[in-house]
């Protein structure tokens, strides 16, 4: 398997999926570390990956996402985007609005 379908299968086996550094316990930066706040005060479940575990994914991901930098987040397989766009989202609002149509 590619690594594109090994990207596209975790995609469609997790509806929310954020590829980060690190994990929600051990964030690994501070842009993984916001992400992961937002997403545990929402309280929705998501799943996540550890780019730092496997470099296939985190550098296959760069080109297909076409998105060069982490953490990343993916809503139903659809890129929503790093870390400040998560945060506008998340102070907006419309962050939770999403997904709570998961």
């Amino acid at each position: 398997m590619n690594i594109d379908d090994r990207i596209k299968e975790q995609l469609e086996n997790n509806p929310v999926m954020l590829y980060m550094k690190g994990t929600p316990d051990f964030p690994q930066c501070g842009f993984s570390s916001q992400a992961v706040s937002a997403l545990k005060i929402i309280g929705k479940p998501f799943s996540y990956i550890n780019i730092f575990e496997d470099s296939e994914i985190r550098e296959g991901l760069k080109t297909f996402s076409n998105w060069p930098t982490f953490p990343q987040l993916y809503v139903n397989g659809d890129l929503i985007g790093g870390c400040d766009i998560m945060m506008e989202m998340y102070e907006t609002g419309e962050l939770s609005e999403l997904l709570e149509k998961v």
